[in-house]
């Protein structure tokens, strides 16, 4: 009990600074999606729920699942309270006085009250160290504070409901882990990346107990997720309107990459098919220029790519799958709930890299799961230190105003300290003997006399992240002094590639983790 009131008060003070630094923030920029959430709220309030998928007043028409319409629903309550023409669905666009800033804003923060009891329940059973160090990486986040509390959106508060499933399957309560992810996917529905992962290991995990208590089991089971996406969609299927719920909430129609390239494989691929039109064109060939952007354009009608062949949807579903195989693999011969969160966190990685027209926020959803493993090992310190910086990093363009350059450049910097110095007190004791020598023939995690090794990342990891530096001089400095005008997109196309050269490692070393499986990796 000492300790758990322990966990609480130290994460109660984490939660009040992050708070505080919040605050500040609120008169800071907010993008457009500041305005879609506001007109959410105005939606839901105005409309009868038979309407809020038709609705086309604004722009940002709905395109959340059932459960955050009601969340929005439910502050639209509120919203009214403190200024009614905040849910006045014919305002217009951009309605932003101090009121709906602040407001949407002081939402967000009390949000993230859900990860603070996901970290919570994740760490409470940890000693003082490595508590304190997953709270700072988890609360602290500055990922979270450019994409929520800055750019605006409600990440921490369905991360938080990610944790919570997360910490419910670690202590093997497998029902309720279930039933947390199903009422996750209701929030949104960018989270079931992770479902194949889920299904396989509450399957063998759970279910598979025999013939008569695995069936019953499995009946259970499926009749709490049901149950839950009954209560989410049922009033739309009663309506005969699934459909048009479910074509708001998969726009396949847009093209395969974002506006601004997220840091994943299509960026290697994209590159590649323009470097071979510009080689085979100068070598006398007719290759034709592309038909519309990545960004944009209707599956089947646009054929951005010149030489290499078109990409479409279900081709980025089958390389997901693929690249979660052998995790599915794994988690179907051995569900260990030590390995679920470093499981769900590669399901995440593997969306981001081969995903259809994915999100650099998206990033946010493996990035904080690995907080919880980056505790576990000194590897698995080294390669989230590296992984958290350009996750971050890759995230800098959504603050493209000059006010709030010194903003970001401040947080990566103060987050990368924190991290050097907890996982510097964390993995740089002396005299912690090792119980098998195996571990120590498995790891570089310990010296020859069975000690623990300092944190360093190493020169390999050194170099990469003054690479970071370099692109950033570039875009910031001598790309405008050297170039001026010209080539504006070149600085972006830096930070995806070059990003993405460091989530593309990261995921191979996670596949090489969860191959090897090795003990001093789990051994939570």
């Amino acid at each position: 009990m000492k300790v758990q009131n322990s966990c609480w008060c130290s994460l109660w003070w984490s939660f009040a600074i992050a708070a505080c630094v919040k605050l500040l923030l609120i008169p800071s920029y907010h993008s457009t999606d500041f305005e879609v959430h506001r007109h959410w709220l105005a939606l839901t309030h105005s409309l009868p729920l038979s309407q809020w998928y038709f609705d086309e007043t604004s722009p940002w028409t709905l395109d959340y699942p059932p459960f955050f319409a009601h969340f929005e629903h439910f502050l639209s309550v509120f919203a009214n309270l403190i200024d009614p023409q905040i849910v006045h669905l014919q305002k217009g666009l951009n309605y932003s006085p101090n009121t709906v800033v602040y407001f949407q804003r002081i939402t967000v923060i009390l949000s993230d009250l859900s990860l603070l009891y996901g970290t919570y329940r994740l760490t409470r059973n940890l000693d003082s160290g490595r508590r304190n160090l997953i709270q700072v990486l988890v609360i602290w986040s500055p990922m979270l504070v450019i994409v929520d509390h800055l750019h605006f959106q409600y990440n921490g508060f369905l991360l938080g409901i990610l944790l919570i499933s997360l910490s419910f399957l670690g202590e093997g309560r497998d029902l309720i882990g279930g039933f947390a992810f199903a009422v996750l996917l209701c929030f949104k529905h960018l989270f079931a990346v992770a479902a194949p992962v889920y299904f396989v290991y509450l399957l063998r995990h759970y279910c598979w107990r025999g013939l008569v208590r695995g069936f019953g089991r499995l009946l259970i089971m499926g009749a709490v997720v049901a149950a839950v996406f009954a209560a989410a969609y049922g009033p739309f299927v009663y309506q005969g309107q699934i459909h048009q719920v479910l074509s708001r909430m998969f726009p396949f129609g847009r093209g395969l990459c974002h506006a601004y390239w997220a840091p994943n494989f299509w960026v290697f691929y994209i590159l590649l098919d323009k470097g071979l039109a510009f080689l085979l064109r100068n070598l006398g060939f007719n290759i034709r220029a592309p038909a519309a952007s990545f960004t944009g354009g209707l599956v089947g009608d646009s054929s951005p790519f010149s030489v290499l062949p078109q990409i479409t949807p279900i081709t980025t579903f089958i390389m997901v799958l693929l690249a979660l195989s052998p995790c599915l693999i794994k988690a179907c011969k051995d569900p260990r709930p030590g390995m679920i969160t470093r499981w769900v966190a590669y399901a995440y990685m593997c969306g981001f890299l081969f995903g259809w027209h994915v999100h650099e926020k998206a990033s946010l959803h493996f990035v904080i799961p690995l907080a919880i493993v980056a505790v576990q090992s000194l590897e698995d310190a080294r390669h989230y230190f590296i992984l958290s910086i350009v996750s971050c990093y890759s995230l800098f363009p959504l603050l493209f105003e000059a006010q709030e350059y010194p903003l970001k450049m401040l947080l990566l910097l103060l987050h990368s300290i924190l991290m050097w110095l907890g996982f510097s007190a964390q993995f740089n004791d002396i005299g912690v003997a090792v119980k098998a020598t195996s571990y120590r023939k498995k790891s570089d995690s310990f010296s020859e006399d069975g000690q623990k090794a300092g944190f360093d990342i190493g020169w390999v990891g050194k170099s990469y992240l003054v690479g970071l530096v370099i692109v950033e001089i570039w875009g910031q400095f001598l790309h405008p002094l050297i170039l001026g005008d010209k080539l504006p997109f070149l600085p972006l196309i830096l930070i995806s590639v070059y990003c993405a050269i460091g989530v593309l490692y990261s995921w191979i070393w996670q596949l090489r983790c969860i191959i090897r499986s090795e003990p001093f990796i789990h051994n939570f």
